[in-house]
């Protein structure tokens, strides 16, 4: 065997088989870039979403967004071989994760089926805002929080008055975001989730969906009968799944692998600034000056926070 194979072959910390090693190319990219790309997609899916409630039920898009994501990491990365040979704790963090998903997507859809998608996005939010306070052990990444914060509260401008079923939903996908980060953190740093070897964290968030589907199945799939008779509408359930479950979980992966918990949870400020801007763009939903400040606060909490060295060291060995 040459250099150049051997260069690429690893044995498995478990088996001692060899396999390929795949090489580090994601490295060179900041975990912040993966964050940037998710933070995008997260609001640009449901925007198109709330197109589309003009022509299907809310729960039938929900539906068409996770069988999509089900159906493309079905293709890509196989994740049923994950389920036939896990162990029951990763089985039952799988488990949690998909339910989580498929709950998560529904309430947020019926939220912003009934509120601006900025106010969905402000409340989503403010549940990890704990996540990050836990974690700014620094003076500098205090302050950083403290910024944030004031820019999502003026982003928010909550008038809790009118769509009380709206509000509610709201509240409970903020829940379950909290949730939806946890869990996806212990995902994307769990290497013990089998009896065999190691899964990749975006093989389990696979396997998870595939739960998701399941689960979303009773309540969605009638409403999205309507879509497989017109191509269009079908294609457009397609995007939003890519768009929505597809490219932002995969990156959220890629960000959470490299990025403490806390770190993670304060750069999810700058999803309600997106959807502002998203909704400003896609669904005609123009800012004022008030969002204007808090998107300003925001970005400057978001620059100022920094990850400590040795979480940054620690992490970058790893991947």
């Amino acid at each position: 065997m040459n250099n150049t194979a051997q260069a690429l072959t690893v044995p498995d910390r478990r088996t001692g088989d060899t396999a390929p090693r795949r090489p580090p190319r994601l490295q060179a990219y900041a975990p912040q870039s993966f964050f940037a790309v998710s933070a995008v997609f997260h609001y640009l899916g449901p925007a198109f979403a709330v197109l589309l409630f003009a022509h299907l039920d809310v729960l039938g898009v929900a539906w068409l967004r996770i069988a999509t994501a089900a159906a493309v990491f079905a293709v890509w990365r196989r994740p049923w071989r994950l389920l036939a040979r896990g162990d029951r704790r990763g089985l039952m963090l799988l488990a949690q994760l998909g339910a989580v998903l498929a709950a998560m997507n529904v309430l947020f859809y019926l939220a912003v089926a009934r509120l601006p998608l900025a106010t969905v996005g402000a409340i989503e939010f403010l549940g990890v805002v704990l996540l990050a306070t836990a974690g700014a052990k620094t003076p500098r990444n205090a302050a950083a929080l403290a910024l944030t914060v004031c820019g999502v509260a003026a982003l928010a401008d909550l008038r809790l008055a009118g769509q009380p079923l709206g509000f509610a939903c709201a509240f409970g996908n903020c829940a379950l975001f909290v949730l939806y980060v946890v869990l996806g953190h212990r995902v994307a740093n769990n290497d013990a989730g089998t009896a065999t070897g190691a899964m990749s964290g975006i093989d389990q968030l696979g396997a998870a969906m595939l739960v998701a589907a399941v689960a979303v199945t009773p309540v969605g799939l009638g409403g999205a009968l309507a879509a497989f008779a017109h191509p269009v509408l079908l294609l457009a359930g397609v995007g939003v799944g890519l768009c929505s479950s597809v490219i932002p979980y995969v990156t959220d992966q890629l960000a959470m692998a490299r990025l403490p918990r806390a770190s993670f949870a304060l750069l999810l400020a700058l999803l309600p600034m997106l959807g502002t801007i998203i909704g400003a763009i896609v669904l005609r939903q123009p800012p004022t000056g008030q969002d204007l400040l808090g998107i300003a606060l925001v970005v400057a909490g978001v620059a100022l926070h920094q990850v400590p060295a040795h979480e940054r060291l620690r992490r970058d060995a790893t991947v």
